[in-house]
């Protein structure tokens, strides 16, 4: 019947009837000759007559095929149009937000009910590169920087927070009112080795004017999530970034020993590209995070 004829039998069509060819039209459209002329077939078996005369290697539209092509064509650029409308529509409503894994897990997770609430239009999508990298080449539209402005000089980029080193364990390893320097000649210190993270004991111990901690067999992770659970199990003493365990503080799942220390290598920025920095969805992602970092 001619009412239930397929949206891929017209496409096959229209593009024979432009290009004059079976062959030119299955390259248009990405599938086989076999398949193009399949759909001419197909077609003109429906509509119970033929739409193009065959001339040679040519095929070009009779008068039927012609009239057809008239009412069928702008029918077809409309229905192709108004598809592309709504898919673009889905598309502007979400946004691909990079931040290292560690962030995303401890940092991120918890709020999405906050986010949900504040703006529920909002689809955000998580990706986790590590590292300096092209967000139009990765196809990300923002990223939550946990590191140095001056590497993102290409880019809009924004100043979120400081990052803050804390030195924290399980709630039910210690009596978290000792001092310092009997803590850590008392527990085990939990390392982290990543290029991005090694320097944290280093830094905070310089801070309160403390020696370094000597590294034990097994407490020396690659990435900051194994660390964290690595403290959670009470396996020793980590220091880390605020950040990264707020919620785990919050909840109890981890207590902080002391105060925390300004990281000066590192800051939290918001960067995505100037050709989008003023995209209104991406100013209110933006808009968000800041309420979030200023929030204790």
């Amino acid at each position: 019947m001619a009412h239930s004829i397929p949206l891929k039998s017209l496409h096959s069509f229209v593009a024979v009837a432009q290009t004059g060819s079976m062959v030119l039209a299955a390259q248009q459209l990405h599938i086989s000759h076999s398949a193009v002329s399949q759909a001419i077939k197909s077609l003109e078996s429906q509509l119970n007559t033929p739409l193009f005369n065959r001339v040679g290697r040519r095929v070009e539209l009779n008068n039927t095929g012609r009239r057809y092509y008239q009412r069928v064509q702008p029918a077809l650029r409309e229905i192709i149009a108004a598809s592309d409308e709504v898919s673009k529509a889905q598309a502007d409503n979400h946004l691909t937000l990079n931040m290292v894994n560690s962030m995303a897990l401890h940092w991120w997770i918890p709020r999405v009910a906050e986010l949900q609430a504040y703006a529920p239009e909002l689809d955000v999508r998580l990706s986790n590169l590590v590292g300096e990298f092209n967000l139009d080449h990765q196809g990300v539209d923002v990223a939550l920087i946990h590191g140095n402005a001056n590497d993102w000089s290409n880019y809009a980029c924004e100043k979120l927070g400081d990052d803050e080193l804390i030195l924290v364990c399980s709630s039910q390893l210690l009596d978290t009112t000792q001092c310092l320097k009997t803590i850590l000649s008392k527990y085990p210190a939990i390392f982290v080795q990543n290029p991005r993270r090694h320097t944290d004991w280093q830094v905070w111990c310089d801070a309160q004017k403390l020696p370094l901690p000597q590294q034990h067999k097994n407490l020396t992770f690659n990435i900051s999530v194994q660390a964290t659970q690595a403290a959670m199990r009470q396996l020793g003493i980590l220091v880390t970034h605020k950040q990264f365990v707020k919620d785990d503080i919050k909840h109890g799942m981890l207590v902080q020993i002391g105060e925390p220390i300004l990281n000066p290598h590192q800051q939290f920025h918001f960067a995505s590209t100037k050709e989008k920095a003023e995209n209104t969805k991406i100013l209110q992602l933006k808009q968000w995070l800041k309420l979030q970092f200023n929030d204790g």
